[in-house]
């Protein structure tokens, strides 16, 4: 199962579109803290995320207690940012890869990126263009992961695959 890693992110709505990409995708969603937001119960219910118990959500204090709980992240972890040196289609996903991605102000911290240089990668993109949304980069980077492991528990084909 892949697991998608927010660090630090700041606004709720990138976080609800990616919770619903680990939804429909089977992914699990693992948040760095300090968050710009109020993940509880009650204000995932204000925020009307049906489909918020899809998705399995961890919380973690800060990157030391998160590698703390999940050393085993650090052998096949995938750092998205724009200033990666390689392109994301140069990764090699696992079906149970740890994706990185950084708060939408600042990106991933240095030292971590330092820390893992090799497995940074990136959206191509103009030279113009400073990133894209945080969300639309997790769903890619979801979507490639899982295409190249054969969309491991996904259906490929929809109502209209049914004979008429």
């Amino acid at each position: 199962m892949l697991n998608i890693v927010l660090v630090e992110p700041e606004i709720p709505q990138n976080c609800g579109n990616i919770a619903r990409t680990c939804a429909a995708t089977g992914s699990r969603l693992h948040l760095i803290r300090p968050l710009g937001f109020d993940i509880s119960e009650r204000a995932v219910r204000r925020a009307g995320l049906d489909y918020w118990h899809l998705v399995e959500v961890f919380d973690y204090e800060n990157l030391d207690d998160f590698f703390e709980k999940h050393p085993e992240a650090a052998q096949d972890c995938w750092l998205t940012t724009t200033k990666a040196p390689r392109s994301y289609q140069e990764a090699r996903f696992s079906p149970n890869s740890w994706i990185f991605f950084g708060k939408e102000t600042a990106g991933l911290p240095l030292d971590l990126r330092e820390r893992f240089r090799d497995r940074c990668i990136r959206l191509p993109m103009i030279d113009e263009a400073r990133s894209l949304n945080l969300s639309n980069t997790v769903a890619v980077c979801v979507y490639e992961a899982l295409r190249q492991n054969d969309f491991p528990g996904l259906l490929g084909v929809g109502e209209m695959a049914k004979t008429p």
